[in-house]
């Protein structure tokens, strides 16, 4: 049975311009995936955003609409362009100019997982590839392209929210204030993609629930948030990354038991994210 390329949880009513998305949290290894691998069923998790689907699963209550992959990254990468095309796995894609994260081998279907291990022996066809494009990245971008016409028809704009987590070991030589390391990461393409006071109100959110954060480093946001940042035409994409350290095993792969506090704490800025979206006025919320 074929994987599902996205959920859907739609707010009763819609309260907001804010749209969250979560791109590359899905965890529907289909079997003749696990088979082809090199990798083991555990292996190939590490560049999956574990749980993150679970940590912001709460934005419908504050009257967001949740967009959540169901496909894993592994498979296909849905923070990268359809054209990402890895010509050292793909059979017949030539290599156009230098692109670092084809070919660090992170395309738009990968052709390794988090520290460089491989995920097949060998190429795939073209074909293949095409498939699993049509299957899972252009419906899912679809369905949030649609979500984002809806939020700017009912309230004039639409704020997306890129949600990811990132290792441990990626913030380790980035320091804050007083020598932290960010726990919270918020990428806007150097202001490219969204509008400072909108990025400034999301920042203060996190740092009220006592996060530690930083802006574009070292995450500033790839695909998503260059493709759908329009703050021009009122439309802004923020890459938010979030330590997994805090949440959760990361060599296990399995949450830490304070899990349910860690959300909830997190749930407190997802309400302000949202309420950044919220009408100021009577008479313009949706129907």
């Amino acid at each position: 049975m074929q994987t599902p390329a996205y959920r859907i949880i739609a707010p009763e009513i819609c309260r907001t311009s804010v749209v969250f998305a979560s791109p590359h949290s899905g965890c529907d290894y289909p079997e003749w995936f696990i088979r082809r691998s090199l990798l083991n069923a555990h292996t190939i998790r590490s560049s999956e955003d574990a749980f993150v689907d679970q940590l912001f699963s709460g934005a419908p209550t504050v009257g967001a609409p949740f967009l959540m992959a169901r496909a894993p990254r592994a498979l296909l990468d849905l923070n990268r362009s359809a054209e990402e095309l890895d010509p050292a796995l793909i059979q017949g894609v030539r290599k156009v100019g230098h692109n670092p994260r084809v070919a660090s081998g992170l395309g738009v279907i990968p052709r390794v997982v988090a520290n460089g291990r491989a995920i097949y022996h060998g190429k795939m066809t073209r074909a293949e590839a095409d498939h699993r494009i049509a299957t899972y990245w252009r419906p899912y971008h679809t369905a949030l392209a649609e979500l984002l016409k809806a939020a700017q028809d009912s309230f004039g704009e639409a704020i997306l929210i890129d949600c990811h987590s990132m290792p441990r070991e990626a913030v380790e030589g980035v320091s804050r204030r007083g020598g932290q390391r960010p726990e919270i990461v918020l990428g806007d393409r150097f202001g490219a993609a969204a509008d400072v006071e909108i990025v400034d109100q999301i920042e203060a959110a996190f740092q009220q629930a006592g996060f530690v954060v930083s802006r574009n480093s070292p995450f500033a946001g790839a695909y998503v948030t260059q493709h759908y940042g329009r703050p021009q035409r009122r439309q802004h994409a923020i890459q938010i990354e979030i330590d997994r350290s805090l949440y959760m095993d990361e060599a296990l792969i399995t949450p830490h038991s304070d899990f349910a506090a860690f959300q909830g704490r997190l749930q407190t800025v997802v309400a302000q994210i949202a309420a950044i979206g919220a009408p100021r006025k009577k008479g313009l919320a949706a129907e």
